[in-house]
């Protein structure tokens, strides 16, 4: 089983320009960062190209993920998800499918890994903390974060007011945080 330790020394290994560490990083996450470009791309060259982005900007740039503020695969993810939405909007079109559903991005990162490593445990998580979210902030969340889609897109797909759709997203996803910090046991009771 992986843990965050694992994770910092291998950042602090990549700070040091220790090419083998890269190596290491690719090999445990390497087939999670390309199934989540190839779902946002819906194109397998792409795919690739970003999955080599993505782990260039881990190369490039180590220091920028921050061990308190989370979890290396999440900081990874994300670095993924933005790459990827890039990359959609260089090439002027959108992907095949109007918007990845949540539960099937969780679902695809769990079928990847075993049950007991905690990338899976908390897409489990993530999935039961959601059913606690108001299903129109779920839906903003899911077109924004798995869709690829912009908040503009966003309203006009859902025939929104753009203002309706941030505070949607805004409200959806800090709700979501204070469940995660609840259910993780790190809200500090004042």
């Amino acid at each position: 089983m992986l843990d965050h330790t694992d994770d910092s020394e291998l950042i602090r290994r990549i700070r040091a320009r220790d090419e083998s560490a890269l190596s290491e990083l690719y090999q445990r996450y390497g087939g999670l960062v390309y199934s989540l470009a190839l779902r946002v791309l819906q194109n397998s060259g792409l795919a690739e190209e970003v999955t080599q982005d993505a782990f260039f900007k881990v190369w490039s740039q180590p220091e920028t993920w921050d061990a308190e503020r989370g979890r290396l695969i999440a900081w990874l993810m994300t670095i993924t998800r933005h790459t990827a939405i890039d990359r959609l909007r260089k090439e002027q079109r959108r992907p095949m499918i109007t918007a990845l559903e949540l539960d099937e991005a969780l679902n695809m990162v769990g079928s990847l890994a075993v049950m007991d490593d905690p990338v899976w445990q908390d897409g489990k998580l993530l999935r039961t903390l959601l059913t606690r979210l108001p299903t129109d902030q779920v839906r903003a969340i899911e077109l924004a974060f798995f869709g690829g889609m912009s908040h503009s897109e966003i309203a006009e797909s859902l025939n929104l007011p753009l203002g309706t759709v941030k505070t949607r997203v805004r409200l959806g996803l800090q709700k979501l945080k204070g469940l995660w910090l609840e259910a993780t046991g790190q809200l500090v009771e004042e």
